[in-house]
């Protein structure tokens, strides 16, 4: 514990060769005036009132001692320890558009073969460098120990035809392995028995990673349609139990980032947008941090924005979604095996991200391994189809607790099972949803739709499963905020099959 009963703040930093990120949990308690300062070498470098911070024009190869104190009431409340931070060493640039590479970057030359000759070449002490152009381009395949940067008006730009991410590679989508097509970016090889075989990855600058989006996915579905015909047709009404006619045949699309079986990677900076299905997915991986990124995926169905999927240690912030789907999709396998496979996502951070258009934050529906651990805070939800969500269906099995969510916008806040993507063999019995906080939540009651228009909807569901064990239990709601101001339409909580369910201090506007 630290000042006046606090606990003691624990940062993590995050280097380049010229500079460094911090990010930290946000303390509990703090007062109204709250402020959070962070030192370099024993002086203060920025204030803020955000749980992270840069600090750039560094030296290379250079030793700094970096602490952060939070502000309030007139004295210091918290601290850090000072943690002594070594910068890396300046990287030779591998330029893609030089010798021996020769990259066009003009957006019609095809420029796969020159980057992934300059990836291939990229050693620890290198960085692959995109100068401002259009590279087209097919998947490409990274590596350990590596840096790829893209300057701004740089555009890393997959093409919309379906042959130019070949091979497949063995993958995991909505909670199934399965032969899927090659993404953009791969990295890492799937396997649920292992540990990481790929690590130390940066992928950061201020340019463009973009894929062929919604033509793409409609290719690779019609492709795919026509390979599963028997299969199809041999469902009869089972298919019934998909989202939609598509929902098989577009398993296999490619996401736009892929990160599997992979440690310590980091994408930041960047416009990521246009993946053919989820834009950024990683798999069985451990410390992926994706920071100051714009998403982009409006029109594809599908589209989520950064899914961790039975993956551990990993945090999102500073991010801005326009995504097709959800902004952040916490997910960790489906029945029936994800209960075989047994892979829970575990201490997942999102804080400082804003949905602009989308479904919001989303946990499940594929959950069947268990989810635990999530904290989400100083996000705005409100200007979403969902808001804030967890969802399964009773087939699930598994488990999502340990839930916190702290000063935040929503639209809504919805704990429920839902009807889509029940295909699959049923676990044993029903999931758990259970031990979640939601503190210092305004709810809006009103949800931004596909069509850009928006809606009243009900401003929380607290649903459990009606099997005898599995209600939604001990669920804390303290000083919520419901409705829009100016506004007098009635709020309505919608309970069912749950107990435990504490409210404190709910002001309706």
């Amino acid at each position: 514990m630290s000042k006046n009963g606090m606990n003691e703040i624990n940062i993590v930093s995050l280097v380049t060769s010229d500079s460094i990120t911090v990010y930290f949990d946000k303390p509990e308690n703090l007062p109204e005036d709250y402020q959070y300062q962070i030192f370099l070498n024993g002086k203060i470098a920025d204030e803020s009132d955000k749980t992270h911070f840069l600090l750039e024009g560094l030296d290379s190869s250079a030793e700094y001692d970096v602490q952060v104190k939070v502000t309030g009431c007139g004295s210091v409340l918290a601290e850090s320890a000072v943690e002594h931070v070594h910068t890396d060493a300046a990287k030779r640039r591998l330029d893609v558009t030089k010798a021996p590479y020769q990259a066009a970057g003009d957006g019609n030359t095809m420029d796969t073969q020159a980057i992934q000759q300059a990836i291939d070449d990229c050693a620890a002490g290198d960085v692959v460098y995109l100068p401002a152009g259009i590279y087209k381009t097919g998947a490409l395949r990274l590596h350990s120990n590596m840096e790829l940067y893209l300057e701004e008006g740089a555009t890393l730009q997959g093409t919309d035809l379906p042959e130019d991410y070949l091979p497949r590679i063995w993958s995991r989508f909505e909670g199934t392995e399965m032969s899927c097509y090659s993404s953009l970016l791969n990295m890492g090889e799937l396997d649920h028995k292992s540990g990481p075989n790929c690590e130390n990855i940066l992928i950061r600058g201020r340019g463009t990673i973009a894929s062929g989006g919604k033509t793409l996915a409609k290719r690779i579905i019609k492709l795919e349609r026509a390979r599963l015909k028997d299969e199809l047709e041999a469902l009869g009404d089972k298919i019934n139990e998909c989202e939609k006619p598509e929902t098989i045949p577009g398993r296999v699309r490619p996401r736009l980032i892929n990160i599997s079986n992979c440690k310590n990677v980091r994408i930041s900076g960047l416009t990521l947008r246009d993946g053919a299905s989820w834009n950024v997915h990683m798999i069985y991986s451990d410390g992926i941090v994706t920071d100051h990124c714009r998403f982009h995926s409006e029109d594809v169905w599908n589209g989520d924005g950064w899914d961790p999927d039975s993956s551990v240690n990993c945090a999102i912030f500073g991010c801005i979604f326009y995504t097709g789907d959800d902004s952040v999709a916490i997910k960790s396998g489906k029945n029936p095996e994800g209960n075989e496979i047994d892979r829970p996502t575990l201490n997942i951070r999102v804080f400082d991200c804003k949905c602009a258009f989308g479904h919001g934050i989303t946990i499940g529906s594929e959950m069947s391994g268990g989810v635990e651990d999530i904290k989400i805070w100083d996000c705005d939800m409100g200007d979403s189809l969902c808001g804030i969500e967890i969802k399964g269906t009773k087939k699930r099995g598994g488990y999502v607790r340990n839930v916190q969510v702290r000063d935040c916008r929503a639209a809504r806040v919805l704990f429920h099972s839902v009807s889509y993507n029940d295909d699959g063999i049923g676990a044993k019995a029903a999931p758990l949803f259970e031990d979640c906080t939601f503190e210092n939540v305004w709810i809006t009651g009103r949800c931004l739709d596909h069509d850009g228009a928006f809606y009243d909807m009900d401003c929380m569901e607290l649903i459990g499963f009606d099997e005898p064990g599995h209600a939604l239990k001990n669920i804390l709601l303290k000083d919520i905020t419901l409705g829009i101001e100016g506004e007098t339409r009635r709020q309505t909580i919608i309970l069912n099959a749950c107990e435990g369910i504490t409210i404190q201090n709910v002001r309706c506007l």
